[in-house]
């Protein structure tokens, strides 16, 4: 008997019902697991029916147009995982006729799907007996072992995967794996285990050991960096204001953004009025920058500092070689723009 023996019982009591738990088709388990990286279940949950309705299938995901698929993801964040998603439906319906390979090692081929989501496919879709690790995974084996060895090392992430593969129920993967999956979501949790109630305590080394926030260990990240961004809101005589898409252009690339000057610091209405890439973005010097909006948005690496500024005086615009389009009030919200400026937008449109 292995020590994760008594998880399936427990699982098939307790589980959460939740849709892709209800089917064996490998775009539905695919989506879901794209949409719940590093984003919760309660979140992630309303933009896996909206991505069904409107995409029910690989290939028509493939047909879909960039910038619907990016204004559907809107406030998922993390937006490479859509492009990555994009892509891969493309190389599905194209290379594969829109049917997902079977097998874990297949799997793993494709653009956008990593060890722990060609496992998840794998193993729920198709019942291949190979471990999914998450981070739920990492939180219970590391507690109920007392394992002290980082799980964001390189050491770490083999030694995990092993132990996991080494544990599976091969006799029922998908379950088994859904099932340590649910503990560590619902029970096993990062700041409020709720021990009394986990049906491995008796086995959990951290337990016994009253150790339980001690697990899992990580490597230490870096700081964060501070970013300043500086958008300029232009509006002309016909109410337009000008967007320009990100390309090849870090975190948000393929979104929509307003023009940017990106400073060193906080930076006054009389310092931006002169930044030399004010001057580049616009076709003339504005009569007046009036701050409108500022937000502090935390990203996992950065922290960006933003201040939005209303641009006055006549027939400003964008310059002619920098790629910004007029856009009314009305189209706006069917760009897609990143977290920060939809938290913009939702104070200036009705």
């Amino acid at each position: 008997m292995t020590p994760l023996q008594p998880l399936i019982k427990w699982y098939l009591t307790h589980k959460r019902d939740l849709p892709w738990r209800d089917t064996h088709n490998p775009y539905y388990i695919w989506l879901s697991e794209i949409i719940l990286q590093q984003t919760r279940v309660e979140q992630g949950l309303p933009y896996y029916n909206k991505f069904i309705a409107n995409y029910p299938t690989v290939q028509k995901l493939a047909q879909a147009n960039d910038n619907d698929v990016m204004k559907l993801w809107q406030g998922l964040g993390y937006y490479n995982r859509a492009a990555n998603m994009l892509k891969t439906a493309r190389i599905l319906a194209h290379d594969y006729k829109s049917e997902f390979p079977k097998t874990y090692n297949q799997l793993i081929e494709l653009k956008g799907i990593g060890p722990y989501t060609a496992a998840a496919i794998a193993s729920f879709a198709f019942n291949e007996a190979h471990a999914v690790v998450d981070g739920n995974v990492y939180r219970v084996l590391s507690r109920l072992f007392a394992i002290d060895e980082p799980i964001n090392g390189t050491k770490g992430k083999k030694l995990f995967a092993e132990l996991a593969q080494d544990l599976l129920n091969t006799d029922a993967p998908a379950t088994h794996n859904q099932a340590i999956m649910e503990l560590g979501a619902v029970v096993c949790k990062p700041k409020q285990a709720l021990c009394g109630q986990c049906v491995l305590r008796l086995q959990c080394e951290a337990y016994k050991q009253n150790k339980v926030y001690d697990f899992p260990v990580k490597e230490k990240k870096r700081k964060p960096v501070a970013r300043y961004l500086n958008y300029l809101y232009i509006t002309d005589h016909k109410g337009n204001t000008y967007l320009r898409q990100r390309i090849n252009d870090g975190i948000w690339n393929n979104l929509f953004e307003f023009p940017l000057v990106e400073s060193e610091t906080e930076i006054t209405a009389t310092d931006l009025l002169h930044h030399p890439k004010t001057k580049e973005l616009l076709n003339k010097l504005p009569d007046e920058l009036v701050p409108m909006f500022a937000t502090k948005h935390q990203l996992t690496h950065q922290t960006l500092y933003a201040v939005f500024w209303k641009v006055s005086g006549k027939q400003i615009k964008p310059s002619a070689n920098k790629g910004f389009v007029p856009v009314s009030a009305t189209d706006i919200q069917t760009f897609a723009v990143p977290r920060l400026l939809e938290r913009f937008l939702d104070t200036i449109l009705p």
